[in-house]
C-alpha cells in the first residue's frame, strides 16, 4: 500500500466517524408503512398504518370519494417520525368491506370510532378531505372529548348554514346520480366518470391527479359494488343535512384547521367551520382546485404538519 493511499484511507475514517458525531440521535427512521385490516362495528376496514408517537394520539387521516387511503401517502411519510398514522379506507371504498346500508357519515364516523378503539387507541387528531371530512366533523361531533385536534379540507358540510350554494352547485346533478341505471351508465367507464371530478374541479387538470393515480383509483372503484357504495356517499346528503344540522347546535371545542382550494371552495367551507366551532384557523391554498395535495402539496403538507405538530 503507497503512502497515498494510507492518507486517503485514513482521512475517509476519520470523515466518516465525524459524521456519525453530528448524526442526530433522533433521526426518524425510513418510513415504513403498511396495510391491515379489522372489523369494527361490524365492517372490515383495510387500513394503512404508519409511525410511531410518544402522546398515544394517532393521526387519522379520512380519504374522499374517486380516492382511497392511498391519496394519503405523501402525508404519511411527513408524519411518520412523529406520529402513529392511520389512513383506512372509508367503508365501501379502497379494500374495506361494502355493507348494504349506513353510507350516512353519522354512520361511517361510527365505524371509524370502532376502529380507533379496536385499536386500542381513545383520543385522535382527525384529517379528512371531501367525504372524508364530512366523516371527520360527524366523528368530532359524536365524540368530542375524543377528538384533539380536526382538519376539514376543500368540500363543505351538508345541513350547515347555506350549504345549498355550495361551490359545485353546478354539478349537484350527481348528488342524485344513483341507482340501478346509473350503476350500468359508468360500469367499464369508471375512469371517463372520474375524469369529470379529477379534471373540472381542479384549478388547471394538467397539474391535478397524476396518470398513475387515475388508474389506480379507477380500477379500485371498477370492483364489482364499488360504485354503488361510493354513489351512496351521495344518495345519504339529506340524512348527512338533518344530522349534521343538529350537530351544529353545539360547538366542537377541538381546535380546526380548514384547507381550502382558492379555486374550489375559496372561504365558503371556512365560512362554514366558524358556524360550527369557535377555534378555526382557515388557510387558502393559492391556486389549487379541490385536489389539494396533489395539486399542491408543499403547501398543503407544510399546514397540516405544522398545525398536526
Amino acid at each position: 500500500m503507497n503512502i497515498i493511499t494510507r492518507i486517503a484511507r485514513h482521512v475517509g475514517a476519520a470523515l466518516l466517524f465525524a459524521a456519525t458525531l453530528h448524526t442526530p440521535a433522533h433521526a426518524a427512521p425510513a418510513p415504513s408503512i403498511q396495510a391491515h385490516s379489522i372489523k369494527a362495528n361490524g365492517v372490515e376496514l383495510n387500513y394503512l398504518e404508519a409511525g410511531a408517537g410518544t402522546d398515544g394520539t394517532p393521526v387519522v387521516l379520512l380519504h374522499g370519494y374517486t380516492e382511497t387511503s392511498h391519496m394519503w401517502l405523501p402525508l404519511m411519510k411527513q408524519l411518520d417520525g412523529r406520529h402513529v398514522v392511520i389512513a383506512p379506507d372509508l367503508p365501501g371504498a379502497g379494500n374495506s368491506s361494502m355493507p348494504a346500508s349506513g353510507y350516512d357519515k353519522k354512520t361511517m364516523a361510527q365505524d371509524i370510532h370502532a376502529m380507533v378503539h379496536a385499536l386500542g387507541y381513545r383520543k385522535v387528531k382527525l384529517v379528512g378531505h371531501d367525504i372524508g371530512l364530512m366523516v371527520a366533523y360527524a366523528y368530532a361531533a359524536q365524540y368530542p372529548d375524543e377528538v384533539d385536534s380536526i382538519v376539514l379540507m376543500d368540500a363543505f358540510l351538508p345541513g350547515v348554514g347555506d350549504w345549498q350554494k355550495v361551490w359545485l352547485l353546478r354539478d349537484k346533478w350527481h348528488f342524485n346520480f344513483y341507482g340501478d341505471t346509473p350503476e350500468k351508465l359508468v360500469q367499464g367507464r369508471e375512469r371517463i366518470y372520474f375524469e369529470h371530478f379529477w379534471n373540472d374541479f381542479a384549478a388547471d387538470p394538467s397539474h391535478a391527479m397524476p396518470e398513475a393515480d387515475r388508474r389506480l383509483y379507477a380500477a379500485a372503484y371498477a370492483q364489482p359494488g364499488r360504485m354503488r357504495a361510493g354513489f351512496e356517499y351521495f344518495h345519504t346528503f339529506s340524512q348527512d343535512a338533518q344530522d349534521f344540522a343538529g350537530f351544529a347546535k353545539t360547538p366542537l371545542p377541538m381546535p380546526m384547521l380548514v384547507l381550502a382550494g382558492e379555486k374550489a371552495s375559496g372561504t365558503f367551507l371556512i365560512d362554514q367551520a366558524r358556524l360550527v366551532a369557535p377555534d378555526v384557523r382557515g388557510v387558502i391554498v393559492k391556486g389549487s382546485g379541490h385536489w389539494l395535495l396533489e395539486e399542491a402539496p408543499a403547501q398543503t403538507i407544510a399546514e397540516l404538519v405544522k398545525f398536526i405538530d
